[in-house]
């Protein structure tokens, strides 16, 4: 129950995010991107195995955001008419426009969501595969994402080891940010020829291993579609339906 988002297929669960994304996006009402908001907090709460002190680390950028549309459409949103609900320091606040800021705001949230839900859940590595094998994206993309992404955790290491190395031969640690900033060019310049280095080596070992770009039809690593992803489609189909539903009848 709680591996259900996480065994899905990474392609399927991109369709319905993507699809699930643009409904919403048609929906004014404040009530549809609310209920929607909350459906796939429970979604996640019941069928992930979610970091929830990471997860709330990275939803409160965008809390923030959230909070920005709402304050800055009460106070600088156009007049819209409608019946004053409350006033303050000589600033009236309609139904209308408050109606409207929270439907921004609870979008940006449901929103937000939906695309931490498919960080915490997916495997990138899956991700990759199952778009050359399910959406036919073109290998050359394919495998030059995947292997891009492996080097990361690999520069963030030589960015460290770069620095110490500069350091135990002299270099001075920048008092002032402007400074460290100006500096970094000393560190970025070494990295950026050993990133060449690493990519030219990374395309000999592709090409002796037969490597061609071109389409395949067998893999080593298959990803399928199974009964998990039909039933979690159902899922969020039924949660998207309720959502609209539920918003327009409250609205």
């Amino acid at each position: 129950m709680r591996n259900l988002l996480h065994d899905m297929n990474p392609s399927v669960k991109f369709i319905l995010i993507t699809l699930s994304m643009l409904a919403i996006a048609f929906f004014f009402n404040p009530w549809t991107p609310f209920l929607f908001w909350v459906s796939i907090i429970l979604l996640q709460l019941t069928m992930s195995r979610t970091k929830w002190k990471l997860w709330l680390l990275f939803m409160l950028p965008f809390s923030i955001g959230a909070f920005g549309y709402l304050w800055t459409t009460v106070v600088f949103g156009a007049d819209t008419g409608g019946t004053v609900i409350w006033s303050f320091a000589g600033l009236d606040v309609t139904d209308e426009q408050w109606a409207r800021a929270l439907s921004l705001a609870f979008r940006v949230m449901a929103f937000s969501t939906l695309s931490l839900l498919f960080a915490f859940t997916t495997d990138p590595v899956k991700f990759i595969l199952s778009l050359m094998q399910q959406l036919k994206l073109s290998p050359k993309l394919a495998y030059g994402v995947m292997v891009g992404y492996q080097f990361l955790p690999v520069m963030k290491d030589e960015f460290i080891q770069i620095q110490q190395a500069q350091r135990l031969r002299g270099a001075k640690m920048q008092k002032h940010s402007w400074q460290r900033l100006l500096s970094m060019r000393q560190v970025l310049i070494p990295m950026l020829a050993g990133a060449v280095r690493k990519a030219e080596r990374s395309a000999f070992a592709m090409e002796a291993r037969g490597f061609t770009g071109e389409p395949r039809s067998a893999f080593y690593r298959p990803i399928r579609i199974g009964r998990i992803d039909i039933l979690m489609s159902g899922v969020f189909l039924v949660i998207l339906f309720v959502s609209c539903a539920g918003g327009s009848w409250l609205s």
